[in-house]
């Protein structure tokens, strides 16, 4: 159920492509674009978090070709720097100051490294 649905004030959800409503477009579903690796710039900070914590922290990702998933970036990256993480937002978040690792294995797979 919607917010405002069975009010005066429900406007029913429409197609960004078309405008006609949501239950009637005939728009082929979209599929989003993927960016070469290549093409994409890393950008990597070591944050300090709460108790005195380091984080890096790895921005400017999108999913890229078949096979270089954000997840199975985190796999990697976590394995080789022998650390926790997590994905929040397209932002991979590797526990503790790994910043040159890191930035050695995106040069390796083919990222573009910006500081």
């Amino acid at each position: 159920m919607r917010l405002f649905e069975g009010t005066e004030f429900y406007q029913p959800p429409r197609c960004e492509n078309c405008g006609a409503l949501e239950d009637q477009c005939t728009c082929p579903p979209q599929v989003p674009q993927q960016v070469a690796v290549s093409k994409q710039a890393a950008w990597i900070r070591v944050e300090k978090r709460k108790k005195g914590k380091f984080v890096t922290v790895v921005r400017g990702l999108s999913e890229g070709n078949p096979g270089h998933h954000l997840a199975d970036l985190l796999t990697n990256l976590k394995n080789a720097c022998g650390a926790g993480g997590t994905i929040q937002d397209e932002t991979i978040e590797i526990q503790g100051d790994h910043r040159h690792r890191i930035e050695g294995l995106l040069k390796e797979i083919g990222y573009r490294i910006r500081a």
